[in-house]
């Protein structure tokens, strides 16, 4: 009997049979069809993902036997979004074609069909996740679930009806803020918002109570909702206008220089005053021509970027290594000033015990407290508890001597202390005579050649650069400096520590400045180059803040940094590079030295700093102050040192005046090695300096919005023959003339250009 055996079958699991991502079908005696997403981890929607769960749709809404469908994720996750991978992998016009396609479907089989369809969500529900769950007639999750649309921060926007579907769940206010700022809400807290129709205690309950739901659909005991006819939640439309209009003006000023966000706003609007069906269609529309603008590829390159940063080859590529993975538990961390300090909190948050080391009780107190300090900012934030607190100090002890009773205890240690060579060097003896054989020994240092700190060493390659940026416990980046001698045990097991402490770590050789110091000292020395060659020092600023979009300009981040500072680096690389880099010994920064003007710590520096309101500091424009100053800068450069008088430049020449040589640079950390590949020099300045993230990093941007090897090569020469005194501070170096002549992408030059001397 051909029913029976059908009958047979649907009482078991049905799956394709195919590798890979894909979806299964089981059919309980209830008649409830449940549709597993299967893509480990995530259960991300790769396109034969959604075939699947198109196919299986389609099949449960013509069977008799099945009343409801329910859709849940395979492992511990209902579904992560779109495979962003198929960014890469595809054409965009494939990418279009698969996202217009996947939003039909949902409203086709997921809200339509003629069976009811339940959302079982546990992990995450995010992008494309989030718009599968929210297509579906109801939604079931477990408290610690995490459901959102982020795309926003990949330069794009939800395409599969997020835009039409969350403002209908949880009112137009509340879904604009979710989509506009790519937060995710808790299961706790969806139920309340309207995001989810049921709660369960965790994830043992969550079929089940599905399931439920599922036959309360079927039967008519609950009624069935399609999400995007839906209007109870959204706000009556001269008020949604007042709304999108109050989003749209805020958007504008919170992100000047991206298009996606707006256009994300016009599918919404489009939906709240047109209907559903039309906002699908205008989304499409606008997710199209977001996939097209340069912030996506931008901000999926640092995506991918972010991600790579921990597979460094011979390390962490597969390879096998001969000593084991070591526990990193307990951190000695040496200096507790803001650095030191900084360093141990990150450590406390990630669960470990420090040893503060101290040369006095008084440094030591300082010490302690300034870490009491930075977690109690988390308190008052609403991001720790006072019971976190007290728990995390008690698991931090000051010390003043290098005890082998302590320090034989200690995993790691990080030495945090100033600049001076012959101090670094003595502390490093002292650890290695103190410390177990295992323990990795690190320096912060980030000018000094971590191989002359280890100099007085017996064993020298013990040692490991462990570079953070200020404040420590918030800036994202580690740099992991490795010498010629540094183990891969060593760079591995560092690598962990970066990524337990919730740091983006990129490992480095060994250098004057690292990788980003290094491939940033033109920013500031350009800049003073041009307020030299009579360019206002203060419309340069605007230029790369406001239109350009750094976060400050170069002269107030060296009134940031400290004019001591500035002129005690600049001059490290001076003395490195002397061929290539612009000093003006009666310039800027020496003089606003001998005035003590070092920036905001003492109120002066290029900007005048006032107290403003809720005690922030306020940058002021002095000009009868500075313009002295800068007249005396600029006179000697011109008289003394040949520098030109610039007439007439635009606020392009300033961007690629400053920039340019920035991406000279990173073309020769990218020639010697200094660092593994071009996506971690585009992370690294991203999340250190600030390059703007939908610029995609420095490397990045050089290939793409700045024109290419060949248009940034020619400029270069130009800028060269403009400043003939100065040109070394603009000719190309061989790699990017190589790529230029090549038409070779500069990310992709490593792999036709060998360089004389590598340098790892």
């Amino acid at each position: 009997n051909e029913r029976t055996n059908e009958r047979t079958k649907t009482k078991s699991e049905i799956s394709l049979k195919m590798s890979g991502p894909t979806c299964s079908l089981s059919v309980d005696r209830q008649g409830v069809a449940t549709i597993v997403l299967t893509n480990p981890p995530v259960n991300a929607l790769h396109p034969n993902v959604l075939k699947a769960l198109a196919e299986h749709l389609e099949a449960c809404h013509s069977r008799s036997d099945v009343k409801a469908v329910v859709v849940t994720g395979s492992g511990k996750n209902f579904c992560a979004g779109f495979d962003i991978a198929q960014f890469a992998a595809q054409s965009s016009e494939k990418v279009k074609e698969s996202v217009s396609g996947a939003s039909v479907l949902l409203t086709k089989v997921l809200e339509e069909g003629a069976k009811p369809t339940v959302a079982a969500i546990q992990g995450v529900a995010l992008g494309g996740g989030c718009e599968v769950a929210a297509a579906c007639n109801a939604r079931v999750c477990t408290p610690d679930a995490k459901i959102g649309l982020p795309e926003l921060q990949l330069g794009i926007i939800p395409g599969f009806g997020g835009t039409q579907r969350l403002p209908r769940l949880v009112g137009l206010q509340t879904g604009l803020e979710l989509i506009l700022t790519s937060k995710s809400v808790k299961g706790s807290k969806a139920k309340g918002l309207g995001l989810v129709d049921e709660l369960v205690s965790g994830p043992g309950d969550l079929l089940a109570k599905a399931k439920e739901v599922a036959l309360d659909l079927a039967s008519g005991k609950r009624k069935r909702v399609r999400t995007l006819e839906r209007e109870d939640r959204l706000e009556p439309k001269d008020v949604a206008k007042m709304i999108l209009g109050i989003a749209r003006e805020q958007t504008k000023k919170r992100a000047p220089h991206i298009r996606h966000p707006l256009l994300c706003i016009d599918a919404i609007e489009t939906g709240i005053m047109q209907g559903g069906k039309a906002g699908l269609t205008a989304e499409t529309k606008a997710f199209n021509e977001a996939a097209q603008l340069p912030a996506h590829k931008a901000l999926v390159n640092i995506f991918f970027a972010m991600r790579g940063t921990k597979k460094v080859k011979g390390v962490s590529d597969g390879t096998k290594l001969a000593v084991p993975k070591r526990q990193l538990q307990t951190i000695a961390v040496i200096g507790g000033g803001l650095m030191g300090s900084g360093i141990a909190t990150a450590s406390l948050q990630a669960g470990m015990n420090v040893l503060l080391k101290e040369i006095n009780q008084k440094f030591l107190d300082a010490g302690i407290q300034r870490i009491q300090k930075n977690l109690e900012s988390r308190v008052k934030k609403g991001k720790l508890s006072e019971q976190q607190l007290r728990e995390m100090m008690s698991r931090c002890k000051g010390v003043l001597s290098y005890s082998r009773q302590d320090f034989q205890k200690v995993d790691l240690v990080i030495e945090a202390v100033i600049e001076v060579v012959g101090l670094k060097q003595q502390i490093f003896k002292d650890l290695e005579a103190v410390c177990r054989p295992d323990c990795i020994l690190s320096s912060n240092t980030s000018t000094i050649d971590i191989t002359l700190i280890a100099a007085k060493m017996k064993n020298p390659e013990r040692i490991i650069g462990a570079h953070f940026f200020s404040p420590a416990h918030v800036m994202p980046l580690l740099e992991i400096v490795r010498s010629n001698l540094t183990p891969p045990d060593v760079i591995r097991d560092l690598l962990a520590y970066g990524s337990k402490i919730r740091k983006t770590p990129v490992v480095v050789g060994n250098c004057t400045g690292f990788a980003v110091n290094r491939v940033f000292f033109p920013y500031t020395q350009a800049a003073l180059l041009l307020a030299d060659a009579g360019v206002d020092a203060f419309r340069i600023d605007n230029v790369i803040q406001r239109i350009f979009g750094m976060p400050i300009g170069p002269f107030r981040l060296t009134d940031l940094v400290g004019g001591d500072i500035s002129m005690h680096v600049g001059g490290n690389f001076v003395l490195s590079f002397p061929e290539r880099t612009y000093a003006n010994a009666r310039g800027l920064i020496p003089l606003l030295n001998e005035k003590k003007w070092l920036g905001e710590k003492t109120g002066r520096g290029v900007y005048r700093y006032d107290k403003g309101d809720k005690k922030r500091t306020k940058a002021v424009k002095d000009l009868e102050a500075i313009g002295p100053v800068m007249k005396e800068s600029s006179a000697h450069a011109q008289q003394h040192l040949g520098v030109p008088h610039l007439l007439a430049v635009s606020d392009r020449d300033i961007a690629e005046m400053i920039f340019f040589p920035v991406v000279n640079e990173a073309c020769r950390v990218l020639a010697e090695g200094i660092v593994d590949k071009a996506k971690d020099m585009d992370i690294a300045s991203v999340m250190s300096m600030g390059f703007p993230a939908y610029r995609g990093g420095i490397v990045h941007w050089g290939d793409n919005e700045a024109g290419g090897a060949a248009h940034v090569a020619a400029r270069l020469q130009t800028f060269a023959q403009m400043f003939p005194q100065q040109s070394g501070f603009f000719v190309p170096c061989e790699y990017l003339l190589h790529c230029a002549y090549k038409g070779v992408p500069l990310s992709e030059g490593q792999g036709f250009y060998t360089p004389p001397t590598p340098k790892l």
